[in-house]
């Protein structure tokens, strides 16, 4: 039997490929960086090939720079930037159009044509979805009406579509698999969150074929397996997939009802397990699946994030000029006692859950002679936090389960002043495990589960590893007036707007 695991990581930049050990031990990993594509003003895309080359490139990579030979992976597990959509040829394997990054707004048209036909509530109930072009469904239609493809190569069954993950698996498998998992196909706006199928109503209000959609299959199982790939053997299992975000979750060790995670990335992505039912949304948090292990029934999750977390740090480096590189902004922030009244709404491109306002603006408020770069830092450390809190306690809501503490990744996570000022907000203690790459650790959890190299979620707990903790260090009426004055900044951020 092998002795690793291998992950591909493939982000919205760039795509890592890494090595666990069957402890849970990361020991070796490369990125590579692919070209962003911008042909109009808010387009995003990627070209599918270069996706691939960046995937082979950190897999030849990990091998030479470590002491593991490719002979010795048991296992692969994929995460992926998710609701991206690709459309290619089934028998020439090239795409037929560059990838539409989720990012992208080109549908947001054809998403609010279909608003005011009045099918979001359709959507909402089917899908657990808002009506949105960040999701895959209506970027499915643009790539189809404008990839030349004909009703002929459709029927055919030569076009296929699919997130990156599916892409992914077409790739390392030679062409012989066309599935995704459940958490990705729950990114697209197009599978029923009860089934777990692909709803055909949803199809038909899309205009997605059903036939060029891949199978759907749970998170950890056997997918297929390698032919033909670059650096690699054939036969090795590809047997776990996982959007990004869920797999953090897994990777998180969150597999309780009211298990939560917090990754902070350039925004914050906010996931409660709510366990085996999926719970709906009255604040406007999304429905998802979490994850499904083989055999077994899917866990759900509610979603929500900020738009503007880790971005924020970078705008007073790169507009502000207050700090020269982003690590330097928690001594800045630890220099004075606390923000001095000021507050910093970093509403950049409009707040996300749970007040959903794309018209709001960034605010900066309460100034006075007193104020400095110390006080600015400490404001917008406190915001970070204090958008988090709000949006975990609308989850805590609305699941009706109770959260006993919060497990962190991501970058910011790095910072004890953030993650101290995170516990104090949300009022409950803040983990952070030794492994921060999770997505990279439920991808190769949820693979080396399928292949028994952990016989069960314990066993997996047992490798999730403690860094610190991080406890509750504020009373309840201090944490009354913090909340006060940060509620009464964003409703400015919404008269600045209207005004």
């Amino acid at each position: 039997m092998g002795t690793v695991i291998l992950a591909i990581d493939q982000g919205t930049t760039g795509s890592t490929v890494a090595l666990m050990d069957t402890s849970g031990v990361v020991i070796a990993s490369a990125s590579h960086e692919f070209p962003q594509l911008f042909p109009q003003p808010g387009w995003v895309e990627h070209d599918p090939e270069s996706i691939w080359q960046s995937v082979l490139k950190g897999v030849d990579k990990v091998f030479n720079e470590s002491a593991v030979s490719p002979a010795d992976v048991i296992t692969i597990g994929i995460t992926n930037q998710r609701e991206t959509a690709i459309l290619w040829d089934r028998e020439t394997g090239e795409a037929l159009h560059n990838a539409i990054v989720w990012q992208c707004r080109r549908t947001t048209d054809v998403c609010q044509q279909l608003k005011e036909a009045g099918c979001e509530s359709m959507v909402r109930e089917r899908a657990g979805l808002v009506l949105d072009p960040y999701f895959s469904a209506s970027k499915y239609r643009w790539l189809i009406d404008h990839a030349e493809v004909t009703e002929g190569d459709i029927d055919s069954g030569r076009v296929l579509a699919g997130t990156v993950d599916s892409y992914l698996l077409w790739r390392l498998t030679g062409g012989a698999v066309h599935a995704t998992d459940v958490s990705n196909a729950a990114r697209t706006s197009l599978m029923n969150l009860e089934t777990l199928a692909w709803d055909s109503s949803l199809c038909d209000l899309f205009g997605v074929p059903m036939r060029i959609l891949p199978t759907i299959m749970p998170s950890s199982t056997r997918f297929g397996v390698t032919g033909s790939v670059p650096g690699l053997p054939d036969g090795i299992p590809v047997s776990g997939i996982a959007g990004d975000q869920q797999a953090a979750l897994f990777g998180q060790a969150c597999f309780d009802a009211g298990d939560a995670k917090c990754t902070f990335g350039t925004g914050s992505f906010i996931l409660m397990n709510t366990g085996e039912l999926p719970v709906s949304s009255d604040s406007g948090l999304l429905t998802t699946v979490a994850w499904q292990l083989d055999g077994s029934r899917p866990s759900y999750a509610l979603e929500g994030g900020a738009f503007v977390c880790g971005a924020a740090v970078q705008w007073l480096r790169d507009q502000l000029g207050i700090i020269n590189a982003a690590h330097e902004i928690e001594a800045l922030a630890a220099s004075v006692p606390d923000a001095g009244g000021v507050e910093f709404v970093p509403a950049l491109t409009g707040l996300g859950a749970p007040h959903w306002d794309p018209d709001a603006r960034g605010l900066l408020s309460g100034l006075t002679r007193g104020s400095g770069r110390g006080e600015i830092a400490r404001a917008t450390l406190d915001a970070m936090a204090l958008q988090n809190a709000d949006i975990l306690k609308v989850m805590e809501r609305e699941s009706g389960q109770s959260m006993q503490s919060l497990r962190v990744d991501g970058g910011a996570s790095a910072n004890n002043l953030l993650m101290q000022l995170q516990a104090n907000y949300l009022d409950r203690e803040i983990v952070r495990p030794e492994l921060i790459e999770t997505t990279v650790a439920g991808a190769c959890f949820l693979a080396g589960l399928a292949e028994g190299v952990w016989s069960g979620l314990d066993d997996i707990r047992a490798a999730w590893r403690v860094d610190r903790k991080f406890d509750v260090d504020l009373d309840a009426e201090d944490r009354k007036l913090r909340f006060a004055s940060w509620n009464a900044a964003i409703a400015k951020t919404r008269y600045n707007a209207a005004s």
